[in-house]
C-alpha cells in the first residue's frame, strides 16, 4: 500500500537533553499526528 510520508526532524543540544527524552517527543508527535483525535481529547 503506498501512503503519503512525511519527515519529522529534531534538533537538541545534547548537552541539555538525553536522546531517550527526544526520541520519546518525537514519538508522541508521530502518534498525535497519526491520531489528532488524540490531541483534542487529550487522551
Amino acid at each position: 500500500v503506498i501512503r503519503p510520508m512525511m519527515y519529522i526532524a529534531l534538533t537538541y543540544d545534547h548537552r541539555i537533553v538525553d536522546g531517550r527524552e527526544a526520541v520519546s517527543f518525537l514519538k508522541l508527535v508521530k502518534d498525535l499526528i497519526e491520531d489528532p483525535t488524540r490531541l483534542i481529547l487529550e487522551v
